[in-house]
């Protein structure tokens, strides 16, 4: 059995982390990312219905949203060769790796042509948190960094990241085109079910 009380304490530290610092991104950053690494230095919680990678493609499957829509937790499963579009979030997020290895390409959008600029690329392993918002760097490509298994990361964002209107940019020309991610899954896991504990 899945130990869903350690993902339901992170909801809760998390709700309270955001009821009391909703408009402070640094502090929900500095807060927030030691919430999450401690959830996904133990992995033990995460249902196996929301690990299921897809043979063509990387699964977003919603693990929680927040009532208000304040932030939404998120697990996200890379086959091998799996990889996103470049894109944008428009609010702040938190990547941690809890199995495999990311590779994310970092861009910048040149403000005089629209040109997409690759600025970095990096490496996230186990227990590795990546930062993302319009204020520290929002465009990026993330794929899995392994050819023969399957990567999994939590990701949490500051709104029902899969109704939030975003871009995808064209990786010659820079043109961006908006979208809605949506999930994978229209369904969450059931954390207030006392019974099991």
């Amino acid at each position: 059995m899945k130990n869903t009380a350690r993902f339901r304490t992170f909801v809760q530290s998390f709700t309270g982390l955001v009821s009391d610092f909703e408009t402070d991104e640094e502090r929900i950053f500095t807060e927030g990312q030691q919430l999450l690494s401690d959830l996904i230095k133990r992995d033990d919680w995460l249902p196996d219905q929301f690990a299921v990678p897809h043979p063509d493609r990387y699964q977003q499957y919603l693990l929680h949203c927040d009532p208000l829509e304040r932030f939404s937790v998120a697990s996200f499963i890379w086959g091998p060769g799996h990889t996103t579009p470049v894109h944008d979030h428009t609010v702040w997020g938190m990547v941690g790796v809890m199995r495999g290895e990311e590779l994310c390409d970092e861009f910048d959008v040149e403000s005089d042509s629209g040109n997409l600029v690759c600025t970095c690329s990096h490496t996230a392993s186990v227990g590795e948190i990546d930062l993302v918002s319009p204020r520290v760097g929002d465009v990026h490509k993330v794929s899995n960094a392994l050819d023969d298994e399957v990567s999994v990361s939590i990701h949490v964002y500051g709104a029902n990241i899969g109704a939030v209107k975003r871009h995808v940019f064209d990786p010659g020309t820079g043109r961006s085109s908006e979208f809605i991610s949506g999930y994978a899954s229209d369904v969450i896991p059931n954390l207030w079910d006392g019974s099991a504990a």
